[in-house]
């Protein structure tokens, strides 16, 4: 859910909005690892822990801990905590099983796209894994959309470039063939797939809402009040002649790449 945008910039209230729409990629890829008596289960990136709390439910004699870079996000995420299942305030791109003891079962779920390396640590952690143990990760695959690359180009433009222009990473993830190769070359049975999902949001501007909780923390991290609406309301604009407002709702197309990674050696 959260990783490593700009500081604390996670606002757990706004990430909340469009709950469902947010959750259904998750509860997909978990749906896709068949393990069934777990002993450990690692979820890196936890956000604000509904969903974490879903994995001990699911695996209710398995260890579970949430891990998420934003203290803002734990501190939501404490209420879940139970016999069982706990968070902790972690940078992702240093974890490693700090008892040196293996994992069963690793989820991240939309994370890794705000972790540069990402792709260096993937060997890392399948090493961190039980034998037959597996590692589930969704990302975001919508970079090249409307919604961002709009965002992009107002953060290049003569009014903005100088405070804006390198906040935001053009391709932050890599495609399903490229994590399967990877995973594939470390030993790994691989299942890697990608969907587009076409959803409807309801409300006023609900793109603007939508990327608020995500791909905005950033940009809005670094401007003042009075910018941050001028900003927004630029954006909003542009996003409105992208995304316009049917009877029945915007249309907001959502492409997500899923990876199922088993060790097997």
């Amino acid at each position: 859910m959260s990783g490593q945008a700009h500081g604390d910039a996670w606002d757990p209230r706004q990430y909340g909005l469009f709950g469902d729409e947010r959750s259904r990629p998750f509860f997909e890829l978990v749906s896709r690892v068949p393990a069934t008596d777990p002993r450990r289960v690692v979820d890196l990136g936890c956000g604000s822990g509904e969903l974490t709390a879903s994995l001990a439910k699911r695996w209710p004699t398995a260890e579970v801990e949430g891990i998420d870079s934003s203290a803002k996000m734990i501190a939501a995420a404490q209420e879940h905590a139970a016999p069982g299942l706990r968070f902790t305030v972690g940078d992702l791109a240093d974890w490693t099983p700090g008892d040196g003891r293996p994992v069963d079962v690793m989820v991240s779920n939309a994370a890794l796209q705000w972790v540069p390396a990402h792709r260096d640590l993937l060997p890392q952690w399948i090493k961190a894994l039980t034998p037959d143990g597996r590692l589930a990760f969704q990302v975001p695959g919508n970079f090249d959309a409307p919604s961002h690359a709009l965002l992009r180009e107002i953060c290049r433009s003569p009014r903005w470039r100088a405070r804006l222009a390198d906040v935001m990473r053009w391709h932050p993830v890599g495609s399903p063939g490229e994590y399967l190769e990877l995973l594939a070359g470390h030993g790994c049975r691989v299942d890697a797939w990608e969907t587009t999902y076409a959803q409807v949001l309801q409300g006023d501007d609900p793109v603007l809402e939508w990327v608020k909780g995500t791909a905005l923390r950033p940009v809005l991290s670094a401007l003042d009040a009075e910018d941050a609406a001028e900003f927004l309301g630029e954006y909003a604009a542009r996003l409105r002649d992208a995304y316009p407002r049917r009877p029945f709702g915007t249309v907001f197309p959502f492409r997500r790449i899923f990876v199922v990674a088993q060790r097997v050696r």
